[in-house]
């Protein structure tokens, strides 16, 4: 049985008691010795008297006899114990294979088909946690006495550096006998290695001892011969034969293919040793146990390096090798640094390599691996290595990291522009695909946060198509949206200020740019991401010339959204005023301008110069207008602080500003009353240069950054037609040359009286936008303005004009004011507006075709009204409760359902004044479920029910205690009988209002308070 042979190894590796140390107590070692000695004989002596070893003494004699390495009558006392543990391991290996065979034969020979009740026996090679204790026992000290001690000095980790035990072993065993120490090294590691082919060993041997036994095989197979260096006769005639040596080579090669590599990896940077230290400085020189290790031989060194190489080089190496670094670290400084020496090895081609081509090219890929891990407790740390790593290669190995790197990182990206429609029934790029690009780019750009020329140019190949995918997840709900953001931005920040400028026309639309294939766009994925899926044709050109606007004009819109974010740069700023510098440009080249209006003469053209003629006044009218459109969209847009962030940025505005004024001035002799741009931008130039020169004293360089207005101001001076504004350039002229030392009084003041005059030419210029800003304004200032309260009455007339107008900006203004009008002086206001209400526009200049919009739009005041009424709609919502019940029953469904909506926003703010009201709303609300055929109304009543719960909140049973029923009985009725869904799902809403209600009612909430009674 097992039992049997543990407990023979357990008698030979039992531990020193106190007779023992009283019987030698002149040393340690002795004493150490001494137990060896008597637990070896008491062994022999119980295998020949015990029967119950008989099993253990018939396999040892089988082993022994076997055993060409048997020394019969060893003069070293240790090495005999040793050679006792190897029978005795050996006897318990054959015995346990044994029981394997006839284990599998009776297994075989079980019924196929057990019961539920039927327990699968227990393998024989299944061992408790005594037994595995004592085993491991045994195996420590064959590795402590007959492994370790014949290791060359640097090889493997040193018994005196392992524990104060482990030092005294080491002296122990060095003090005998050990010319036949590479004979004993081969004989245990032989030894070691058959007891591994068994899986329960294998693991005993491996999970404490697996660098010893590489240490070994390292020895074995590949130190140098004794015969090259010299030596005795018997030292030669101990040494391994070529034949053993390959035997080891190749055992060496097996366990290392099939060990757990990060644990390989680990064993051979142990054994490689510290790093070369050189006298007494390299005592001082490194901490921790890897400067304890001391240093390898240079060939163990280099074997091991080469060893390294090719773990590194095969399948999931890089993998591996990150692991066995990294395994078990808790995030700390150390990891870091770490990781940061991991990179460097990776980066860092081996001799061994044939290439350094072949070697980046298997290398990369497994780099880009690491960034895809999903366990959050090593994915921080890969990250990390692969992005160091890259980053590295990318700085150290452009070409390298562009071909096997950074083309197959931002190949899906690459892949929108180069679509095309072969396979339509599959997407151009899955989400999958998308999402995992964008997250790379994301860890290694911005994360990385190392800008090179290589990256930036690889990141620009690709920036319009992120640009356009990140203009699509601000349409949807995606976790793309921040890094593609943050993508974008990075770029825009760290590349060169030219640079940015160009990406940000190509972005905006005023320069050719390489965007997605036309035929695909970017479709919302089932994760939360995106695909580029190929899209059909529209067939109407109406609707896909609405499709192209509608989507520059939302690209316009995100770029803004980007430029306002970069806050702390002066890129927007600059950006704008080298679009004001092309606008200028323009401007003086106003003959170019004409002549793309005129009609073109064909006469003496052929077909192809028409056709290029044409091609070319499209294209130049094309980005005149989208310059306009980039222009208007940033001034609206962005904060002022934002475009123009730095006085030299204000100063280049000014002097834009002033050129674009001086422009004009050779061909028209006066500011233009048609088209007053002119003097406006004229005005705006002067009067901020006049408030600038007008500050707090200005330095040199102010002066200086000025200096570039006086050429400007040297031609207004000159050619301008008007005296006063001759006059003042010539002034602010003088004042920007003389550096302030020639100030004339009042400047400002001279400066504004200049700018009053363009004024009068702008005056009544556009009538709709006069009305649009009066209406705009006096909406919104009627509170508490001392003359709307005055004439109340006309701007009363003037709302209610104003509300028919076709103009959607005016009449939603006319709504704004009149429901401010309504919440200043409500009874006079409501009154006028319920009766319109009721009765159709009651102005005589009202068109009575068009009095149900009218109508409407009153219903929208009202509701406007009621909303804004407070703690005051118990006093001032009984009238407007009336109407809106008898406008339930006009004979135009958009009054009926206007009217329900209003009743329902009302109801919600009179609380307990409801009740005298509840029957009346109720039968009302219940008739028209019912009996009306219009789902919209419908629709609505059921609305009005679920406004009304949801307003009265825990008051409902009081307020509602004689309808709740019914208006139950009438939600149920809807949910079983009526046809519209979208009523069903108002009644469903509703219901769901009345069973909170109803739960609140009968489980109220449960309050610990905390009574004080003052006794008398």
């Amino acid at each position: 049985m097992t039992s049997g042979f543990l407990a023979a190894i357990s008698i030979l590796t039992k531990p020193l008691n106190e007779a023992s140390v009283r019987d030698a107590q002149s040393s340690h070692q002795e004493a150490l010795l001494a137990v060896l000695q008597n637990n070896r004989s008491l062994l022999l002596q119980q295998l020949q008297s015990e029967s119950s070893f008989e099993e253990v003494k018939k396999l040892r004699e089988e082993v022994m006899s076997a055993a060409e390495w048997l020394s019969t009558d060893p003069e070293d006392a240790t090495w005999g114990f040793v050679q006792e543990c190897l029978l005795l391991l050996l006897a318990l290996a054959r015995h346990i294979s044994n029981e394997l065979k006839l284990f599998k034969l009776k297994s075989s020979s079980v019924a196929k088909n057990p019961t539920p009740e039927f327990a699968p026996p227990l393998p024989p090679d299944v061992l408790s946690v005594t037994q595995q204790k004592t085993l491991r026992a045994a195996l420590q000290f064959v590795v402590s006495l007959g492994l370790c001690p014949y290791l060359a000095s640097g090889v493997g980790v040193p018994l005196s550096c392992r524990s104060a035990f482990g030092a005294m072993v080491d002296k122990l065993v060095r003090g005998g006998a050990v010319s036949a120490g590479g004979r004993r090294l081969l004989t245990t590691t032989n030894v070691l290695l058959q007891l591994a082919e068994l899986s329960s060993l294998a693991t005993l041997v491996f999970t404490q001892h697996l660098g010893d036994v590489m240490a070994a095989l390292c020895q074995l197979g590949y130190q140098p011969h004794r015969g090259e260096r010299g030596g005795t006769e018997e030292e030669k005639m101990q040494e391994l034969s070529a034949e053993e040596r390959r035997t080891c080579r190749e055992a060496l090669k097996s366990l290392l293919g099939k060990v757990y590599q990060p644990i390989v990896i680990k064993q051979l940077l142990i054994l490689q040793g510290g790093p070369r230290q050189s006298g007494a400085a390299g005592s001082s020189s490194g901490s921790g146990s890897r400067a304890a290790l001391g240093s390898a031989p240079a060939w163990l060194r280099r074997l091991c390096g080469q060893l390294l190489s090719e773990r590194l080089m095969q399948p999931n190496g890089v993998q591996a090798v990150v692991r066995a670094v990294l395994e078990g670290g808790t995030g700390g400084e150390s990891d870091w640094r770490k990781c940061d020496g991991v990179a460097r090895i990776l980066v860092a081609c081996p001799q061994q390599s044939t290439s350094a081509d072949s070697y980046y090219r298997q290398v990369c890929p497994q780099i880009l691996q690491l960034l895809h891990f999903k366990d959050k407790l090593a994915a921080q740390q890969f990250q990390l290595v692969a992005t160091r790593a890259a980053l590295s290669i990318v700085q150290e190995k452009p070409s390298f990291a562009h071909q096997y790197l950074l083309t197959p990182l931002l190949q899906p990206l690459h892949r929108c522009t180069t679509a095309s429609n072969e396979s339509r029934d599959l997407a151009a790029v899955e989400e999958w695909e998308l999402t995992r690009c964008v997250e790379d780019v994301y860890k290694i750009w911005v994360v990385g946060n190392s800008p090179s020329a290589s990256l930036l140019k690889a990141l620009e190949e690709v920036l319009p198509v992120i640009f356009t995918l990140f203009c699509f997840t601000k349409q949807n709900v995606s976790h793309l949206r921040a890094p593609c953001q943050d993508i974008v931005l990075w770029y825009l920040s760290h590349t060169e200020a030219s640079e940015a400028l160009s990406a940000l026309r190509q972005l905006s639309g005023l320069q050719g740019q390489k965007t997605e294939a036309s035929d695909f766009y970017f479709t919302p994925g089932s994760d939360g991401g995106a695909r580029f899926d190929s899209r059909e044709n529209c067939s109407d050109e109406d609707d896909a010339l609405y499709e192209k606007l509608s989507g520059e004009q939302w690209r316009l819109e995100c770029l803004m959204h980007l430029l306002a974010e970069l806050k702390d740069s002066d890129l927007p700023g600059d950006f704008f005023l080298e679009l004001l510098q092309e606008l200028t440009s323009w401007t003086a080249a106003a003959d170019e301008v004409k002549n793309d209006e005129e009609e073109l003469d064909v006469s003496t053209m052929t077909l192809l110069e028409v056709e290029q003629e044409v091609l070319g006044r499209a294209a130049r009218q094309s980005l005149r207008l989208a310059l306009l459109q980039v222009l208007a969209m940033m001034v609206e847009s962005l904060q002022h602080n934002t475009l123009l962030r730095k006085p030299n940025q204000v100063v280049d505005f000014i002097v834009t500003l002033v050129q674009r004024a001086c422009v004009g001035l050779d061909q028209v002799t006066e500011p233009s009353p048609e088209n007053p741009i002119e003097s406006q931008t004229l005005s705006m130039g002067i009067g901020l240069v006049a408030t600038l020169l007008s500050g707090p004293e200005l330095g040199a360089e102010d002066y200086s950054s000025m200096s570039r207005l006086l050429s400007p101001l040297e031609t207004l001076s000159q050619n301008h037609s008007d005296v006063v504004v001759q006059q003042l350039a010539s002034n602010l002229r003088a004042v920007i040359a003389t550096h302030g030392a020639i100030r004339p009084e009042d400047l400002t003041a001279a400066a504004a009286q200049a700018s009053r005059k363009p004024e009068t030419t702008v005056k009544n210029t556009n009538v709709s936008s006069r009305r649009k800003q009066k209406i705009q304004t006096e909406g919104s200032d009627s509170v508490g303005n001392p003359e709307v309260v005055q004439a109340q009455e006309k701007v009363l007339m003037l709302f209610l004009e104003n509300l028919e107008h076709e103009d959607s900006f005016i009449y939603l203004s006319a709504i704004q004011g009149l429901a401010a009008l309504a919440d200043s002086f409500p009874e006079r206001i409501l009154e006028r507006l319920l009766e319109d209400f009721q009765q159709g526009p009651s102005l005589p200049t009202s068109d009575q075709e068009r009095s149900l919009e009218t109508r409407l739009k009153v219903g929208e005041v009202l509701m406007r009204a009621s909303r804004a009424m407070g703690e005051l709609a118990p006093h001032l919502g009984r009238p407007l409760v009336g109407v809106f019940l008898q406008g339930t029953r006009d004979s135009d469904q958009s009054v009926r359902a206007s009217s329900l909506s209003n009743l329902g926003e009302l109801c919600q703010k009179l609380d307990y004044a409801l009740g005298p009201l509840a029957q009346e709303l109720s039968l009302c609300l219940t008739a028209l479920i019912k009996t009306e055929k219009e789902a919209e109304v419908r629709r609505a009543a059921v609305h009005v029910i679920a406004l009304l719960l949801r307003g009265l909140s825990h008051k409902t049973t009081q307020v509602l205690s004689e309808v709740l029923l019914d208006l139950y009985r009438a939600l149920k009725w809807v949910l079983r009988s009526d046809p519209d869904d979208v009523t069903v799902l108002h009644a469903q809403l509703a219901l769901e209002e009345l069973d909170v209600v109803m739960r609140r009612f009968i489980f109220p909430e449960q309050k610990l308070e905390k009574k004080i009674v003052v006794l008398p």
